[in-house]
């Protein structure tokens, strides 16, 4: 697929984006729910590998293909490996799924309500090195846990900067400014978040367009003004912590944004898994996603 090719994919294509980029932090709670304990594994590098191979396994599935997976978000290492034999962008470039990378190195501490994403000094050269691969966009994750508008005006503008710096880069930023579901401020940090984001659109030199991944919203259709406005090329949303039946009945009530679900997608495989039970389950997930994200149901007013 050329670039033009992926722009299309994503901004009309009938699916969801998978994300696979668990980090550092969030492997060891991956792979436990993949029903691997903790003693499987003596040093970092042996832990990632396990990863490593769950993410193969799925990327390689007969059930993982670009008919109803639109893209994927990968890790780092998860880039730079194989899979089924070639470079995993090159892999799933051949299925038909476009390749994303995550970059955020992290979240700071929470001030303001909200956790801004780590500095990120070496990411030109990750952006330079992921268009070589052939990967297609990123995405950069940081968190709202409460409706300060101060708070979360800096997070939205750290996000749009990262996203010119992508954007200069010759690749699509997804932008993914989380708010967290379980927030005491939940709805009023949802509207706050919608306006500085319009703000923050609106203000894009030139043509740019980014894409922005959203917690689904407390009030659904909340968001629909991002799904109409000419400088997003698609809202996508996480699964936040809701499992996978919430998730998309959720999901389906909002109008234009497809899924881009990690825990939600992955719950139910587990290492121990035959390879027809695996694909089984997985193309199960990927169908329940898929029409969460295709069929919507209508909300009243």
């Amino acid at each position: 697929m050329l670039d033009q090719e992926m722009t299309n994919k994503i901004a009309d294509g009938n699916g969801f984006i998978a994300a696979l980029d668990q980090s550092g932090g969030s492997t060891p709670k991956a792979l436990k729910g993949y029903g691997v304990e903790e003693d499987a594994w003596t040093t970092e590098e042996e832990m990632f590998g396990l990863i490593h191979a769950m993410r193969s396994r799925i990327i390689t599935s007969p059930a993982f293909t670009g008919d109803k997976v639109l893209g994927a978000i990968l890790f780092e290492r998860t880039m730079d490996g194989q899979a089924g034999g070639k470079p995993v962008p090159q892999a799933l470039i051949e299925r038909g799924v476009v390749p994303f990378i995550k970059i955020d190195k992290g979240l700071e501490d929470e001030a303001n309500g909200v956790q801004l994403m780590k500095p990120m000094p070496e990411l030109d050269a990750l952006l330079k090195r992921a268009k070589a691969l052939g990967v297609y966009g990123t995405k950069e994750r940081s968190v709202i846990n409460l409706a300060n508008r101060e708070g979360i005006a800096a997070i939205v503008k750290q996000q749009f900067q990262i996203g010119q710096q992508v954007l200069a880069a010759g690749l699509m930023p997804i932008i993914e400014p989380e708010v967290n579901i379980k927030s005491p401020e939940r709805a009023e940090a949802d509207q706050i978040l919608l306006e500085e984001i319009v703000k923050n659109l609106d203000a894009l030199p030139g043509d740019d367009k980014v894409m922005l991944k959203l917690s689904l919203p407390a009030k659904s259709g909340l968001f629909d003004p991002l799904v109409d406005h000419p400088r997003v090329l698609r809202v996508v949303a996480l699964s936040g912590g809701f499992k996978r039946p919430e998730a998309c009945v959720e999901l389906a009530k909002n109008r234009g944004i497809i899924a881009s679900f990690s825990r939600a997608l992955l719950e139910d495989l587990r290492h121990q898994m035959s390879d027809d039970e695996f694909n089984a389950s997985l193309g199960g997930a990927i169908d329940e996603i898929y029409n969460a994200s295709t069929a919507k149901t209508p909300v009243a007013a």
